[in-house]
């Protein structure tokens, strides 16, 4: 939901609400992921605005690509021209598609 959110992140009651879950045990889980570095929070106003760290979150899905995965579902490389890493997912289920359209 952060990771959606962008760069202005969202406020803790903005996330209990949507997700149906009371705003104590909200505040508990976001702590521990502000704690983990996975989300930065900031004070405005009265409310807490909470972000993804967008740093911690990449390196985060570059490391279940490329140790965690087989090449057979999943790849990462470099864009030469944007320098962005790019992530290439495997069509897992082609074989399922041709086995059942042909028969």
């Amino acid at each position: 939901m952060l990771v959606k959110a962008g760069k202005g992140g969202l406020a803790a009651g903005a996330i209990s609400k949507a997700l149906g879950i009371p705003h104590n045990t909200m505040s508990f889980h976001l702590n521990h992921l502000s704690n983990a570095d996975i989300i930065t929070s900031q004070r405005e106003g009265r409310s807490i605005i909470y972000k993804a760290n967008f740093d911690i979150v990449r390196d985060f899905i570059s490391f279940l690509v490329k140790d965690c995965c087989s090449d057979e579902i999943a790849s990462i490389h470099k864009d030469k021209e944007s320098g962005c890493d790019i992530i290439k997912l495997a069509d897992c289920c082609s074989d399922n598609k041709k086995s059942s359209s042909n028969g």
